[in-house]
């Protein structure tokens, strides 16, 4: 079924919380900052995948053992107001040295937050005191409040038996991998919750899924026991962007609906209520994916939210229409639903 994205004006701001990590959440988390400015979003949370064990966020993790600060950087610079101070902040916060010392490749806003996290000793406080110093559009949480790898199960790394499956752990690996990915989990597979997130979940009119790297920023929060409870209890309508397209190492291959299909095998238990696809995208593959979609018990929304420039990027703009749209729908906490 393909929806035509209406002009919708709210008279009442939604609960949102979206997970993910890097671009991909960033994106959601610009369009969804529009709709803040507009007053259709009243509330917005972004949940973020804290696996990362590369660049410049593994080395601080490596040096102090906190959390990776990247993917809640870029959560962060993504929320920033769009003033001159919220476009200087982010800029700021952004900032990649270069040179030959010590520092190359830092980011300032990496830097910033371990140091708020010495200094305060708390993750949730000092994150909300950077996103106050920002002007950001919304609150920025870790998904969890321990340090912690994905690890996956790849097929196809042995030349002499490549439907054997090999272990890879780390992010950056799991995301590089020239093998098929099988299923991930987390080490160590029950990470410390944190509280703030699951309040937010327990208490969203609506949660957003994707998009962004699939197996190493959207379906790790899945594989935190008391995050993906949450999600499986919460009242709120849960919606999934999918990707424009397929990730190399990750998800190679990959049509629309293998995306829907490893979701599932991760968290059969996990109710969909609608699934937003670019309208280029999903060129080809229509037939297979409703008939996913329609298996998950979920809506298809079909839009143009590509950026349209040959890149596999969102449009924040166009995102934040077809969000728009969905997130007209009467939240899960209002009535029963069929």
């Amino acid at each position: 079924m393909r929806v035509t994205v209406p002009d919708v004006r709210l008279g009442q701001g939604r609960s949102v919380v979206a997970f993910g990590g890097g671009h991909g959440l960033s994106a959601s988390l610009r369009a969804l900052r529009e709709l803040v400015h507009r007053r259709v979003v009243g509330d917005l949370t972004a949940v973020v995948t804290v696996a990362d064990n590369g660049g410049s966020s593994g080395r601080l993790r490596g040096e102090f053992g906190v959390l990776p600060p990247g993917d809640l950087r870029m959560a962060l610079a993504a929320l920033c107001r769009t003033d001159d101070w919220g476009d200087t902040w982010a800029g700021v916060l952004q900032h990649r040295f270069a040179g030959d010392g010590e520092m190359n490749g830092h980011v300032v806003g990496n830097l910033l937050i371990v140091a708020m996290w010495e200094q305060l000793g708390d993750h949730v406080r000092a994150l909300d005191l950077v996103g106050r110093l920002l002007g950001a559009a919304g609150r920025v949480l870790p998904m969890a409040l321990s340090p912690m790898d994905i690890r996956a199960q790849v097929r196809g790394l042995d030349p002499l038996d490549p439907e054997s499956l090999t272990t890879v752990r780390g992010q950056v690996q799991v995301a590089r991998t020239d093998g098929v990915i099988a299923s991930i989990e987390l080490e160590p597979s029950d990470p410390e919750p944190c509280p703030e997130a699951i309040a937010a979940v327990d208490a969203a009119d609506w949660v957003v899924l994707g998009p962004g790297s699939w197996f190493t920023s959207v379906i790790p929060h899945l594989m935190v026991p008391a995050l993906r409870e949450a999600l499986v209890r919460t009242p709120a309508r849960r919606a999934v962007v999918l990707n424009l397209d397929e990730q190399a190492g990750e998800t190679h291959g990959f049509g629309p609906a293998d995306h829907l299909a490893v979701l599932a095998e991760h968290a059969p238990e996990l109710r969909i209520d609608v699934v937003l696809a670019d309208t280029v995208s999903v060129e080809g593959h229509e037939a297979e994916l409703e008939q996913t979609v329609k298996a998950l018990g979920a809506r298809l929304v079909v839009a143009d939210v590509a950026l349209g420039d040959g890149t596999p990027r969102h449009d924040p703009h166009r995102l934040a229409a077809a969000f728009e749209h969905i997130l007209a729908e009467e939240p899960a906490a209002a009535g029963p639903r069929g």
